[in-house]
């Protein structure tokens, strides 16, 4: 076999012709879009994936069958159709226009290939195994994974967020850098890719109580691990303390990662670290990771709304009791609401919050339900009611981290068996 020429496209702003509305366009024209090209697609039907980027006006759709002229003025051709005859009259008019063509029914009929991608911040690799999908897959997600987890050599290359040169991403244009990464609910496989790849390549790590301690097994043995939960201050001067570490070591020229559990700005105080950082001139990021709030009770069988049942839900923290003059929660407005009410933090307010929420209009035999560790192996769930479920939660010996939902969605799928 005639051995390929690879090579990388610069495609922003210039025109690539996309034959075909089916599976395969649906598959291919993001890749397309997110390296800049001006996208016709030609067609008499759409998926209604696609239809959605025709009405964002990201693409431009001519529904109706392949015309030769259709590829004159474009760089790139990719053929999504499994019409053989169709097919080859599209790459014969590219051919005669010498503009290279891409066919998804017939690769040797093509004169190019789509390859196997895996993405890596500034990294594109493209891997071809001889006209063997399966096989470039296989290496293609090898590699990925060897980039992720900072096993390849080389992978020390943080990604590009304002305030870096996009040209050379890991050469600042500021000293240092911080990025907020969200871990999401305990679960180590839940935190983002985005978020996990960042991780691979900190330099410090600054990490919360809740962070999945197996993320943190998996950093390179040169990292300098800040364990946020053992700084020897009360609640304000521990977060005044925290800031100062990360600024100073982003102002030193690492790359700082703040390792959160759940989503960095859903009660995580990542806001004032985001301050912080701004106010003393440090580029930083965030990274949003899945919040315990909606995860925990997934996985506990408990959707945060359903049709027919919830049309909306309510987040709030718990740690200040209702009848605190400090709490920022009207407790009141949520007493009178028919929607869901979870509750992060709330535990040892849990006895003042469900007689408070009873007084203001909830009936005490709404169904509750509290989530220990949600997402976890030492995962625990009572389900209860309102009026019943402080002495449920107490004999069973729950204990913090633990989500609160109130709401007639905690029994909205209980035919539906939990893992």
């Amino acid at each position: 076999m005639t051995e390929l020429y690879p090579l990388a496209l610069r495609l922003t702003g210039r025109k690539v012709l996309v034959v075909g509305g089916g599976a395969v366009a649906t598959r291919r024209v993001p890749a397309l879009l997110s390296a800049g090209a001006r996208v016709l697609l030609v067609s008499p039907h759409l998926t209604p994936a696609l239809q959605s980027l025709v009405d964002a006006g990201r693409i431009t759709w001519l529904a109706r069958r392949f015309e030769p002229a259709d590829v004159d003025g474009s760089w790139l051709v990719q053929v999504a159709v499994d019409d053989n005859l169709a097919a080859a009259a599209v790459s014969a008019a590219a051919l005669e226009r010498r503009v290279f063509c891409v066919r998804a029914d017939d690769r040797e009929a093509a004169t190019a290939w789509t390859p196997a991608v895996a993405r890596h911040g500034a990294v594109t690799v493209a891997v071809t195994a001889g006209g063997d999908p399966h096989r470039a897959q296989v290496v293609r997600d090898g590699i990925r994974d060897g980039l992720a987890d900072g096993t390849l050599p080389g992978c020390h290359v943080p990604d590009t967020p304002a305030g870096f040169n996009a040209a050379s991403p890991d050469v600042p244009v500021a000293p240092g850098r911080v990025v907020l990464v969200g871990a999401g609910p305990g679960d180590p496989e839940l935190i983002t890719v985005k978020g996990r790849r960042l991780l691979a390549v900190a330099d410090v790590v600054v990490a919360d109580r809740l962070v999945p301690g197996l993320l943190l097994d998996e950093l390179r043995p040169e990292v300098e691990l800040v364990d946020a939960s053992k700084i020897p201050y009360g609640p304000a001067k521990a977060q005044e303390e925290i800031n100062r570490i990360i600024v100073d070591r982003a102002r030193a020229g690492a790359f700082v990662v703040r390792l959160k559990g759940g989503d960095p700005y859903v009660f995580g105080r990542g806001g004032e670290e985001a301050i912080a950082c701004a106010e003393a001139g440090v580029p930083v990021t965030v990274v949003p990771g899945v919040t315990s709030s909606i995860a925990a009770p997934a996985v506990a069988g408990i959707p945060v709304t359903h049709r027919g049942v919830a049309h909306e839900f309510t987040v709030v923290s718990g740690h200040v009791a209702p009848d605190d003059p400090s709490s920022l929660v009207d407790w009141p407005s949520l007493g009178g609401m028919r929607g869901t009410v979870v509750i992060l933090m709330g535990l040892k307010n849990l006895p003042k919050i469900a007689a408070t929420l009873m007084t203001h209009g909830r009936s005490a035999e709404t169904p509750a339900a509290v989530v220990q560790e949600g997402t976890t192996g030492e995962q625990r769930v009572v389900k209860a009611t309102l009026g019943d479920v402080v002495d449920k939660t107490a004999a069973a010996g729950i204990r913090p981290p633990a989500i609160v939902i109130v709401g007639d969605v905690v029994n909205a799928l209980a035919s539906v068996p939990v893992p």
